[in-house]
C-alpha cells in the first residue's frame, strides 16, 4: 500500500501528510475495501483541462478527475487530479477556505474509488454527506456549513 502527494502547484503545499495518508487508509477501511497504490496530483486548471480533454472528451474546467485502477475483489488504486485553481475558486464560491476544500476534494476522489457518484441528484446528496462525515472526523473541532450546490 502507498498514497502519495504529488504537488505540481508548489504554492500550496499540502500539511500533516502522515496524518492524511493515515486517514484515508481508514477511510477506505471503513468503506469496505483495502488500499492499494493511490496517487493525488495538484495542477493547474490548463493541466487538468488537457487531461479532460485527452483522456475523457470534455472540454470543461473540473475540480477533479479520478482514474480508478482497481478491479472488483482488489485493494483500491489509482490515480486523483486536482485543480487548485479550482480548488481555490471553490473556497471562494462556497465560502469556506481553501484548507477544507482541498480535503474535500481528496475525500471527494477517494469516495469515488470506493464506488460513490456523483451524476444524479440523489448519488450527489450521498457524496456530499460522506464528504461532510469526513470532513468532520478529520478536523474534529470544525463547524461549518458548506452548500455546495448540486
Amino acid at each position: 500500500m502507498a498514497i502519495q502527494f504529488y504537488n505540481a502547484d508548489r504554492s500550496f503545499p499540502l500539511k500533516n501528510r502522515r496524518k492524511l495518508k493515515a486517514f484515508l487508509a481508514n477511510l477506505i477501511k471503513k468503506e469496505g475495501f483495502e488500499t492499494g497504490d493511490l496517487s493525488f496530483i495538484s495542477c493547474s486548471d490548463p493541466f487538468l483541462l488537457d487531461i479532460n480533454q485527452q483522456f475523457l472528451r470534455h472540454d470543461t474546467y473540473t475540480d477533479i478527475i479520478t482514474f480508478p485502477f482497481s478491479v472488483a475483489g482488489q485493494p483500491i488504486s489509482g490515480e486523483i487530479y486536482i485543480s487548485i485553481d479550482r480548488v481555490r475558486e471553490n473556497a471562494t464560491l462556497f465560502q469556506t477556505n481553501t484548507v477544507l476544500e482541498l480535503h474535500r476534494v481528496i475525500f471527494h476522489g477517494t469516495l469515488h474509488l470506493c464506488g460513490y457518484q456523483d451524476k444524479t441528484a440523489p448519488q450527489k446528496k450521498l457524496m456530499r454527506g460522506k464528504e461532510d462525515q469526513a470532513l468532520l472526523a478529520y478536523f474534529p473541532d470544525l463547524t461549518f456549513h458548506v452548500e455546495h450546490k448540486l
